[in-house]
């Protein structure tokens, strides 16, 4: 079978439209497809079922023969209606921002496709992640199946030169070694495909995040890496795995780690490089890329039949076998015939269950695993996409509260300890400023700015005395409305391009302040000042159970489409939903 060559840079064509692979959603590939639906229009059905399957580039091939091998005989039915199947190529982060599109949302990182979104009938994307992240945006994205087909460890991917020295394939590695090695050593110079873009990418962030721990300084730890992988970043694979050493004279020079998956690793080895690279199965194993079989929402009882009965034939051994002469496993973590294993591989990986399939626990763990993902990308995002923001801050008397999950701390002080924390994530190419507000902080004003938006370079220090200088006035109550208009129009007022231009709100109450503005009028207000030429987005982040959600929203949602409304009911997790909100763009 001959393999799909490369992941991203194809043009392809579909019920006779050309595409290019920037903006397609679906690759017909295999032209021996056409043929078995030839042969199948002339045999008993009665009229056929057209099913359009979207695939990441490395499984498609598979796919589609062994969809192309069942079509020839007589079980591509279903009803007495012959199944059609048309394999797509297709990136899985293009896919992903097509189907979020379709329902009217964008995924942080990804431009959705010039045009009308066209969605397949089934996604098989390279990792359940990609379900997660468009399912956070669009809650009425909600596929069926979702059971993995195939799978392909996510390894630390070095120059088998470079590997040896560190023990490979003898001594197994740990996460923890490898943070180590990137935040204090000098002799690893590793890179990331954009965890925005790519699957593998973004479960070796998570991975050493995990590692890193909770604590202040397993923060410090994390960010140090996040700022090592983000100077050396590809935005697709092969752009990435082109930065490795080709001769032993740029073995000290050029690439020497990134997170990649193991199908990576074989396809790149299989081209007989002058140097090979090997692949560390670190410990402990992180989440393997996975291969849902998604069907789409949108589809028809016939075409979900039609979709069931495929994900059968894929379960078979033709399928297995042709999975391994792509380097890819079985979904259960054992090879094919033929399947070529990098050395130091362990025989059988272990499978990932599709997040969320068949219990409460699988639905607990899906939503767990959404949280760590909207965190790692609010990292990434606020060290690799600079913004301008304003945070303003609550310091009306109820901020006063202990929080009992917090060690007794009040609401105040671990308010501060999140913004802190997030100061440290922003670089000096970010701009940011400081209010508080209350009620009566500047004579009948509710808010008193501190510190104006200003460029990090230069007003880090000041940002960091007013955060210390955050104290709660004991009578004073919660002057919502009139700040969150004054600092949308301060944000505005200020707008800069190519930037995000962002109010981050943190409060933990209801608005009092009777001569202050009304929710209407506010809601108006901020209706009127909107521009679609200078979008400003309004993060709202509650604090604490006496919130008012719908209270919240209403102020969002007049603020603009990207603007969104996070609570932390817990004020204990706050730097948690800090994160969440950075990366995504719309409320949870």
């Amino acid at each position: 079978m001959d393999r799909v060559p490369g992941r991203h840079r194809r043009t392809f064509s579909l019920t006779g439209i050309v595409v290019s692979a920037a903006t397609a959603s679906l690759v017909v590939i295999g032209a021996g497809s056409w043929l078995g639906y030839q042969r199948l229009s002339a045999g008993d059905c009665a009229g056929e079922v057209k099913l359009a399957v979207a695939a990441a580039a490395e499984i498609a091939g598979a796919i589609q023969t062994t969809a192309d091998k069942w079509m020839q005989g007589e079980k591509a039915q279903v009803g007495g209606v012959c199944i059609k199947v048309a394999v797509a190529a297709t990136d899985p982060a293009t896919a992903a921002a097509t189907i979020a599109a379709k329902h009217g949302v964008a995924l942080p990182g990804l431009k959705p496709a010039a045009g009308r979104p066209v969605v397949p009938d089934v996604w098989v994307p390279d990792s359940s992640s990609w379900l997660l992240r468009v399912g956070g945006e669009a809650p009425g994205f909600v596929p069926t199946d979702n059971i993995p087909v195939a799978e392909s460890p996510v390894v630390l991917a070095m120059p088998a030169p470079m590997a040896q020295k560190l023990g490979w394939p003898e001594r197994k590695l740990k996460w923890q070694e490898l943070l180590g090695q990137l935040t204090t050593g000098k002799t690893l110079l590793p890179g990331i495909v954009d965890p925005t873009r790519d699957a593998a990418g973004l479960t070796g962030l998570l991975a050493l995040g995990a590692a890193a721990g909770n604590d202040i300084s397993g923060a410090q730890r994390r960010v140090a890496a996040l700022r090592k992988l983000a100077a050396n970043t590809s935005s697709i694979r092969q752009d990435l795995l082109e930065k490795f050493p080709r001769t032993a004279a740029e073995v000290t020079t050029g690439l020497s780690a990134a997170p990649l998956s193991e199908e990576d690793v074989v396809s790149f080895n299989a081209g007989k490089p002058p140097i090979q690279l090997a692949a560390l199965y670190l410990d402990p194993a992180p989440t393997a890329l996975n291969y849902p079989f998604a069907v789409m929402p949108e589809v028809d009882p016939q075409k979900a039949s039609a979709a069931a009965a495929l994900h059968e034939e894929l379960r078979g051994t033709t399928f297995r076998d042709a999975l391994a002469a792509a380097g890819l496993r079985g979904p259960d973590g054992k090879a094919g015939a033929g399947f070529v294993a990098p050395t130091g591989a362990p025989p059988v990986a272990t499978p990932v269950i599709a997040p969320g399939a068949g219990s409460s626990q699988g639905a607990a763990a899906s939503a767990q695993a959404s949280t760590a993902i909207s965190q790692v990308l609010g990292s990434w995002a606020a060290i690799t996409q600079p913004g301008r923001v304003l945070a303003v801050f609550d310091i009306s008397g109820s901020m006063l509260t202990e929080v009992p999950t917090a060690g007794g701390l009040t609401r105040a002080e671990v308010t501060k300890r999140a913004a802190a924390q997030g100061l440290q994530l922003f670089d000096d190419r970010w701009a940011v400023g400081t209010w508080f507000f209350s009620t009566e902080l500047v004579g009948k004003q509710a808010w008193q700015p501190k510190v104006p938006i200003s460029p990090l370079s230069t007003a880090r220090n000041k940002l960091n005395d007013a955060l210390n200088d955050l104290k709660p006035k004991k009578t004073g109550d919660t002057g919502l409305y009139d700040t969150a208009l004054a600092a949308y129009k301060n944000v505005q007022k200020g707008w800069q391009q190519g930037r995000v231009n962002s109010v981050i709100l943190f409060t933990d109450g209801v608005n009092e302040n009777p001569d202050g503005l009304t929710r209407d009028k506010l809601v108006a207000d901020l209706k009127r000042a909107r521009d679609p030429n200078k979008p400003v987005r309004m993060v709202i982040i509650g604090i604490g159970p006496e919130v008012d959600r719908a209270e919240l929203k209403a102020i969002s949602d007049a603020s603009g489409p990207s603007s969104g409304v996070f609570i932390a009911e817990d004020p204990a997790k706050i730097n948690e939903i800090f994160l969440q909100a950075i990366a995504t763009r719309t409320g949870a």
